[in-house]
């Protein structure tokens, strides 16, 4: 049956009526995105990424050009209101993130997009909570944010640590490699990473070797591949991203790990990241995305747009995600008539999704998007057709294999949770 405003506005009233959203506020009445302000007033994007940082290749500056993109094709105005995109850049630290998102929020932004890094990501989910605004967490990893840490005003967009251990962890292990070591990077992200991936490898009969943390960007993995090599286990696990992921496979390419009978899985890793590893350091690793820009003539046909205003750069699944996310945002208020964080958010939730990047998409109680993610392995020099050309699918992930199942993730939004401390 097609969804009518009036069923998101029953929606948004049930939100209201749980004492997440008072039914007496301005903005649970749908008068606007700020409650009072004027309904033509613009709507005002925040892009919160890494500009400069590790991330600055998979997201970053790249995401800016998405969201602007998807702006554009909407038509830059929504219900009749101009649309402006902000962006900053949160330096990776969750408190920095956090101040931006506050300023944001109090100077009348309606939704904070991208939030790459998980620790900053699940700050601004529970500034969003408090103000009652919209996060759409498109490029961090940390299943949290649809567990404990959910939220009835963020969604988690693109990927997650699960889907990524449920792709990469468990085919490497299906093929053979029973004994793991991890190299992870020392915060949210990276400790969830290694968490789910570990929870595979032994729900699958493998064994975990050991574990080696390191802080972010970090410059020289040299003594924490010694490790590696020393514990003998069958696999590296780089349960870290982009810079530091780039630098452990040039490294381990250096160190001849996999010469030596070593599997290096890259729990992480992004097309941009292959570009910069070079194929003949990467050929060979396996990875789990949810997008790739050679995939059909359609996510051909965007990208290439894309690089067009990007220099010539194909996407990675987090900006690919950025356009989708900011589409669906864009699409919800149109059908609702409003603004209002609570009746986009039912609107959000009842909405199929479906694009360039993700087919039969939704979007589950918990705001986890549920698509389906890809298992490739990075081609040979002699493989590739040309720049960019990387990846062979392996495989399809459908979406209840690829996420973790709703019950697990004791959300409080979902039953039997409800009311468990959020």
């Amino acid at each position: 049956m097609p969804v009518t405003r009036r069923d998101i506005v029953r929606s948004a009233a049930i939100l209201a009526g749980s004492g997440l959203v008072h039914p007496s506020s301005p903005r649970a009445q749908g008068t606007g995105a700020t409650g009072a302000g004027p309904t033509n007033a613009p709507l005002r994007i925040g892009v919160l990424t890494d500009m400069t940082g590790p991330s600055a290749d998979s997201s970053g500056p790249g995401a800016v050009v998405a969201v602007r993109m998807a702006v554009e094709d909407f038509g830059g105005r929504v219900s009749g209101r101009p649309i402006e995109v902000l962006s900053a850049d949160h330096q990776n630290k969750a408190d920095v993130g956090a101040a931006i998102a506050r300023g944001w929020y109090d100077q009348g932004v309606d939704v904070i997009v991208d939030l790459t890094n998980s620790a900053v990501s699940l700050a601004v989910q529970d500034l969003a909570r408090q103000k009652q605004r919209l996060a759409l967490h498109v490029s961090p990893a940390s299943s949290d944010l649809t567990g404990r840490a959910c939220s009835p005003f963020g969604l988690h967009w693109t990927y997650d640590t699960y889907a990524l251990a449920s792709g990469t962890a468990a085919a490497v292990t299906k093929r053979g490699g029973r004994s793991w070591f991890f190299l992870t990077t020392d915060y949210a992200f990276g400790h969830a990473l290694a968490r789910d991936a570990g929870d595979v490898v032994k729900r699958l009969g493998g064994s975990i070797a050991g574990e080696i943390r390191h802080p972010l960007n970090a410059p020289d993995f040299s003594s924490y591949l010694l490790q590696a090599q020393a514990s003998r286990a069958q696999v590296v696990g780089l349960a870290n991203g982009s810079g530091d992921t780039i630098n452990a496979i040039k490294q381990a390419h250096e160190f001849g790990l996999a010469q030596a009978g070593q599997t290096i899985a890259a729990l992480l890793l992004f097309i941009s990241d292959v570009h910069a590893i070079g194929l003949e350091a990467a050929q060979g690793v396996m990875l789990t995305e949810a997008f790739y820009w050679d995939q059909t003539d359609e996510t051909r046909a965007w990208s290439k747009r894309f690089g067009s205003r990007f220099n010539g750069r194909m996407p990675s699944m987090l900006q690919a995600g950025d356009y989708t996310a900011v589409t669906h945002y864009l699409r919800a208020i149109e059908r609702a008539g409003t603004a209002d964080a609570a009746v986009v958010m039912a609107a959000m939730k009842a909405a199929p999704i479906s694009d360039f990047m993700t087919k039969r998409g939704w979007i589950r109680e918990d705001g986890r998007v549920m698509r389906d993610m890809y298992l490739y392995r990075v081609k040979s020099p002699a493989a590739s057709r040309g720049p960019w050309d990387y990846y062979d699918l392996v495989a399809t992930i459908a979406p209840e294999e690829a996420f973790r199942p709703l019950a697990a993730g004791q959300c409080p939004l979902v039953a039997p949770f409800a009311g468990s401390g959020r």
